[in-house]
């Protein structure tokens, strides 16, 4: 685990649930594996989530998602998890937490057909975009979805802490050209902001489902073209990119969010990584390097 975070125990969600949900208590609770960092995930019977904060940075998102999700629910064309009540601090749990559909569906793979699921959620991002701004939350400093240039000084720091583990030469020529790209030109619009496999929902390769809004806000869509570099193979790539229609500066800085991403995390978390890990990340940044123009 990294510093904050916490461990959360079925038994403390029984205790949750008894004292503040006890029409709930008569419901099964399984843990459910953990895919990310941010919250522990519990089914409820047959219906029902309990999801729990895991470290201070994700307890904003109790209050986004129970505030933004009921508004923007409705205009979306698959279900997102709209909280259905929202628990307090209890026992030795510190914070505030929600209780939200169970959404069925499977996280896509790699290898398999893609190309109908990038067509399905290019039209999730459009239905996004397309929503009454209602005064939502505005990106800010270097979160997903700033203007690319708030990025810029982190990036190049990044790669001069790696130096020559990687190339250096090359991945500061695809930066510069992404600093080169025309910012967005209109007022933010909304975002998920965090468009990976685990986060999709699919069934017989269609989008199902859309969940974990914790980069929830408004600002540049081009943070959503990441699914085209972490998700997709080049003919799903080609497919989402020609279902979103975003133009050539949108999509270059649509590359360049994934590429800041893993430069910072490499070069942040070297130490605490596995050889795996820089491995795995060293191949993903000389992909999008290699194939930003295809």
């Amino acid at each position: 685990m990294r510093p904050g975070e916490i461990t959360v125990a079925a038994e403390q969600v029984r205790t949750l649930i008894d004292e503040q949900f006890p029409e709930w208590s008569h419901l099964p609770i399984v843990a459910q594996p953990l895919n990310g960092t941010d919250n522990a995930l519990f089914r409820l019977g047959d219906s029902l989530t309990a999801r729990l904060p895991r470290a201070e940075w994700a307890v904003d998102q109790v209050t986004t998602d129970a505030t933004w999700l009921p508004r923007l629910a409705p205009q979306l064309p698959v279900p997102v998890p709209v909280p259905i009540a929202v628990g307090r601090p209890g026992g030795d749990y510190p914070w505030p937490w929600t209780v939200v559909p169970w959404l069925e569906g499977r996280n896509p793979e790699a290898g398999q057909d893609l190309v109908q699921l990038a067509v399905d959620l290019a039209g999730f991002v459009h239905a996004m975009i397309a929503i009454d701004p209602m005064d939502g939350p505005v990106k800010e400093g270097i979160q997903r979805g700033v203007p690319l240039a708030q990025r810029d000084e982190l990036t190049r720091r990044s790669i001069a802490v790696l130096g020559d583990r990687i190339d250096g030469r090359a991945v500061t020529a695809a930066w510069d050209e992404a600093m080169a790209a025309d910012e967005w030109p209109g007022p933010p619009v909304w975002l998920h902001g965090d468009l990976l496999e685990g986060n999709l929902l699919v069934d017989r390769g269609r989008l199902t489902g859309v969940i974990d809004f914790g980069g929830l806000g408004r600002g540049d869509p081009a943070v959503e073209v990441r699914p085209g570099w972490s998700l997709f193979d080049a003919r799903g790539r080609a497919a989402y990119r020609e279902a979103l229609g975003f133009d050539e500066a949108t999509w270059v800085r649509g590359w360049a969010w994934p590429l800041s991403g893993a430069l910072y995390w490499l070069a942040d978390l070297w130490d605490s990584l596995s050889e795996q890990n820089r491995d795995e990340t060293f191949r993903y940044i000389d992909y999008i390097v290699r194939h930003r123009h295809d």
